[in-house]
């Protein structure tokens, strides 16, 4: 069973955490406290769904330089950074550097609320999408290499009889080969196989 999604509230004030974790737990959401940035890059991961309410003001680390580090260490998860007064201009540069929200202290708590609902839903969505294509390169590697290859030559659209040529094999052979692809990749139709490859190509690292 997948974990629930996560909110990373990650502020150096014991009090502001507190009502925020109050808060969110109320609401429903699955919560985790941190005092600092650097508390919360010891123990993040991006194997659960989930975002980071993260202030902007703190010390080591600010909001801002937190979204950096979790770049450079491929932590995926959106990012709202609180502002207080005054500290306006740094959330905008957040902004620009991918966060996806920022809140102005004093903040409503309907605002708050439904930014994080709406960052844990474009978390659950990248997520679900990331452990779709791992399970369809999953199923690339359980195929043959000749499998693969008849894979290669249908996905550029090519009939049966001319993938049975370029590999001096009968089309009959093709046919088998292509059953079994279908088979182990779970695809329903020849253009269902195709778009999951495609996706799973550009899925993979560069």
């Amino acid at each position: 069973m997948a974990e629930a999604p996560m909110v990373h509230v990650v502020d150096d004030d014991a009090s502001v955490r507190d009502s925020l974790a109050l808060l969110l737990e109320s609401a429903g959401f699955s919560v985790r406290t941190y005092d600092s940035a650097m508390a919360f890059l010891e123990s993040a991961s991006d194997r659960t769904a989930g975002c980071v309410l993260t202030d902007v003001q703190m010390p080591e680390l600010n909001g801002l330089e937190l979204q950096r580090r979790m770049g450079e260490l491929g932590i995926r998860l959106p990012v709202i950074v609180m502002t207080g007064h005054g500290d306006v201009p740094i959330a905008v540069e957040a902004l620009k550097a991918g966060a996806m929200d920022f809140l102005e202290k004093p903040f409503e708590e309907p605002h708050l609320l439904a930014a994080v609902a709406s960052a844990i839903a474009a978390s659950q969505r990248e997520h679900d999408e990331a452990a779709a294509m791992a399970d369809i390169a999953a199923r690339l590697g359980t195929l043959t290499p000749r499998e693969r290859e008849v894979l290669d030559r249908l996905v550029t659209g090519q009939p049966n009889k001319t993938i049975a040529y370029d590999l001096g094999s009968s089309p009959r052979t093709v046919e088998v080969h292509r059953a079994r692809v279908m088979e182990k990749m779970g695809a329903r139709s020849l253009a269902e196989l195709v778009r999951m490859t495609i996706a799973a190509e550009r899925a993979a690292p560069r």
